[in-house]
């Protein structure tokens, strides 16, 4: 609600720090084992699930808490996400601690509803998103997050108003739930279709009545017989154009095709047969991609693995290099040829297809791309065989590489896939294309249901936090008393005198400096930014404006391009760049 607007009756307009006390969380040293695996939940980004949290994947020790900036917070905190996943939300189901990237916030219950604080959050993500800032993830500081503004209902009504969001949202998300299960069973259901789809079972009621006139063997060896023809008349042509004499039993030199290992593989039904890629069609991998080709007298478009997706070809980022006129005819794509994606980071999307479409442009290809040119069977139908394979995950265990997961044009040739006769594999098509339409049209229906679901939720949260969901009632106190008891509280707290620390002192004593360019100069290397903050003398006890000092100057030496950051799990190491 912007501020220009109008408050209902009743209701007044603060700023998130003076309805909670404010505070973060801290990590301890990673290197002291006795720190971690006690009983003290160490809620991280990766525990928040916009819901209450009670289990925490890491646990911290008593002596783990006392000697590091994590600090216990009661039961009904919220939590709020600084780091990266700006504005996710959890509500603390037990006393806990958090690290340096969860904002915690306390109220009081007698003045501000902890759910009620919890919902007008989740209700300005976006808003809180856009006040985030950072180079590699956007961090937003929590003194930005206490002056962000919140309109505050009188006592009673933020119950009724929680109350009517609970029930409310309850069924929203039954609803949400409802289709997304309905996802999962889609999901599953087009995985079994493209199982039964390479294991024949999908077209088995076409085979009852069907008899095609040549099975799967017989076309295979049909292939393979017109394939050595056509070889041998291609080294025939070649012989007569250079005038030479073919040499003696020159066609034993007929490259035969890899057969298919097929010791280890499953029945097929009647009438198919195994066949390895190779023997299929021919098989070719991309020319590199060099520096030297970046320039030449021939740049000419590229199709490389980033252009092959789900959709087809992605012709909005082809690149262009130098092919030479020999190269050309080589890598050049035709119409019908199934490309796929030689290698990917990960392994799941080794081996995802497309077929090359009509175009009037010349297209060379990579070598992050396998191109499949099929003799005897039709590019549709290998392209649901190889579709199939790539999301069963059975190019998985074939794909090898550090970091970098290859399929290799050698190991693609010999994979086996089933063949069945020419007939079968036109109805295995219509079949396949017919199933995965209706699963599509199903889950663009669902897609555009949880779309509205989303837009429905913030209207009913946007309705609540303006006066509009529940009625108004005269007799309700004033937020602006609540405020004034929130203020005395906090007044007559300030004035009590503090309790004497007893907190022990950790054993690694660390010299406290005034800045963290000294700390890090000193230290030298990498450092976990924690760890940089408790040398600036950054402890539980710490002025919330010395910790936010840390930050602008953190975010200076960010911007002044002298520091170095990398994320490690839920912590961030940072250290100076070498000058």
């Amino acid at each position: 609600m912007s501020e220009l607007e109008a408050l209902p009756e009743g209701w007044y307009r603060a700023k998130l720090d003076d309805v909670a006390d404010w505070g973060s969380g801290g990590t301890p040293k990673r290197s002291n084992p006795g720190y971690y695996g006690g009983k003290i939940p160490w809620v991280t980004i990766a525990d928040l699930n916009n819901d209450i949290v009670l289990a925490t994947k890491n646990y911290l020790t008593e002596k783990g808490v006392e000697e590091s900036a994590a600090r216990l917070v009661p039961e009904k905190t919220v939590l709020l996400a600084l780091y990266g996943s700006i504005g996710k939300l959890g509500i603390a189901g037990t006393d806990l601690t958090t690290n340096q990237a969860i904002a915690t916030a306390a109220p009081n219950d007698n003045w501000i509803d902890h759910k009620y604080l919890f919902h007008y959050l989740a209700s300005q993500i976006q808003s809180l998103n856009m006040l985030g800032s950072g180079v590699t993830q956007k961090n937003i500081y929590l003194k930005d997050v206490k002056a962000y503004p919140i309109q505050v209902a009188p006592r009673r009504e933020q119950t009724r108003i929680v109350e009517k969001l609970e029930e409310l949202l309850s069924d929203l998300d039954n609803g949400v739930a409802e289709l997304k299960a309905a996802q999962i069973k889609l999901t599953q259901y087009r995985q079994s279709l493209l199982k039964s789809a390479v294991e024949g079972s999908l077209t088995a009621e076409w085979r009852k009545k069907n008899q095609p006139s040549e099975t799967g063997q017989q076309l295979l060896q049909r292939i393979l017989t017109e394939r050595r023809q056509r070889w041998e008349q291609q080294k025939r042509d070649e012989f007569k154009q250079k005038n030479q004499k073919p040499p003696k039993d020159w066609q034993l030199n007929y490259p035969e095709p890899v057969q298919p290992d097929t010791s280890a593989l499953p029945e097929l039904p009647e009438g198919w047969v195994w066949a390895s890629a190779a023997q299929l069609g021919l098989v070719q991998l991309g020319r590199q991609r060099t520096p030297s080709k970046m320039y030449g007298t021939n740049p000419t478009l590229y199709i490389r693995a980033a252009n092959i997706t789900e959709a087809g070809i992605d012709f909005s980022d082809v690149l262009k290099m130098d092919f030479t006129e020999r190269e050309i005819p080589i890598y050049r794509l035709h119409p019908g040829d199934v490309l796929l994606t030689e290698a990917s980071g990960s392994p799941e999307h080794v081996g995802r297809p497309c077929i090359w479409p009509e175009t009037n442009e010349l297209y060379c290809f990579q070598n992050t791309v396998i191109r499949f040119t099929p003799v005897g069977v039709k590019p549709e139908f290998c392209f649901e065989l190889f579709h199939a394979y790539q999301k069963l995950g059975k190019y998985i265990d074939v794909a090898a590489g550090v970091g970098i997961n290859h399929l290799s044009a050698g190991k693609f040739s010999r994979i086996p896939f089933p063949l069945p006769s020419a007939n079968e594999q036109d109805a295995l098509v219509r079949i396949i294309h017919s199933e995965k339409s209706l699963i599509l049209r199903k889950l663009e229906t669902i897609e555009a249901t949880l779309k509205q679901s989303e837009a429905q939720r913030k209207n009913i949260l946007k309705e609540a936090f303006s006066g509009k969901l529940v009625s108004q009632d005269p007799s309700d106190e004033p937020a602006s008393i609540l405020l004034e008891k929130i203020k005395a509280e906090r007044t007559a707290q300030a004035k009590q005198p503090n309790p004497k620390q007893t907190k022990k002192k950790a054993n690694n004593k660390t010299s406290v400096m005034d800045t963290l360019f000294e700390v890090l100069k000193a230290n030298g290397g990498w450092m976990d930014a924690q760890e940089a903050f408790r040398a600036c003398g950054v402890t539980d006890s710490a002025e919330t404006d010395r910790i936010e000092e840390l930050y602008v100057e953190l975010r200076k030496l960010d911007k002044a391009k002298k520091l170095l950051c990398e994320r490690h799990g839920d912590y961030d190491m940072i250290k100076l760049k070498d000058e």
